[in-house]
């Protein structure tokens, strides 16, 4: 039989992952989902990702794509990788896609959340950031403001390895009380290793009135004005812990 494109829709929990990506040591997303394919389609397949994710960080809309010669439909290919998956991870879509589908590079855009809660919460403890402190909402949603269209992110990613360039075209960023927490949520089409957490953790900053509320415009415009991007990253503020962010959705051309 010809050889077919499979996408995969994936949910995971990834509190007790190091990432997505296949390692040496520790359990990956990647890994799981590998060793679940070569059982029931008894072929050696890799899935391939629309991008890494870091140790700890979730997935709602991850997507993924893999090869196979196998003849068995999308559905059940979903219930035998759900039967064999461990429980904190789900493919809720599973769909043959055309022969050119790439889950990382026919990707045209992103969608990360992040969460702040003021008080603890035992039930969501595993997905977000619990800050027992107060929050200037307007501080954080001022430096938001600044994100939207394309900018040179060299003070707000993490840089070993350097990434091959620093642009990134955001459509949407900002801020948002839902009870008791604090939702930041950005969305752009494409973004760095680390990039939406040290964003997080530098309005963080802002919103605890350590920094002033320019301070994501003034890095943006330092970085684009060709200031070295590892000095840039110094003046940026801690990276966020990756418990709070979630891989939403991950966006694709209208076929």
């Amino acid at each position: 039989m010809a050889e077919r494109v499979i996408r995969l829709d994936l949910e995971y929990d990834g509190t007790d992952f190091v990432g997505w990506q296949i390692q040496a040591r520790g359990r990956t997303v990647q890994g799981e989902l590998a060793r679940a394919l070569a059982t029931f389609l008894r072929e050696e397949v890799v899935p391939v990702g629309s991008g890494r994710t870091d140790a700890g960080t979730h997935a709602l809309g991850q997507v993924a794509h893999f090869r196979t010669r196998s003849g068995l439909a999308p559905r059940r290919m979903q219930q035998a990788l759900n039967g064999l998956l461990p429980p904190d991870i789900a493919v809720t879509a599973c769909a043959e896609a055309d022969d050119g589908f790439h889950a990382r590079y026919s990707a045209v855009g992103k969608r990360y959340r992040y969460r702040i809660a003021d008080r603890k919460s035992p039930l969501d403890r595993r997905r977000l950031w619990t800050l027992f402190r107060p929050l200037d909402l307007d501080r954080m949603r001022h430096a938001a403001a600044a994100l939207p269209g394309t900018h040179h992110f060299g003070a707000f990613c993490k840089q070993d390895p350097e990434p091959d360039r620093f642009d990134c075209h955001i459509h949407s960023a900002a801020w948002n009380r839902a009870g008791c927490e604090l939702v930041f949520e950005i969305e752009g089409n494409r973004f760095l290793r680390h990039m939406v957490r040290v964003l997080v953790g530098t309005m963080v900053e802002i919103g605890l009135g350590q920094r002033p509320p320019d301070d994501v415009a003034r890095l943006l415009a330092e970085a684009a004005n060709g200031a070295d991007p590892r000095l840039c990253r110094s003046r940026a503020g801690a990276t966020a812990p990756a418990v709070g962010l979630c891989l939403m959705r991950v966006f694709y051309p209208d076929p």
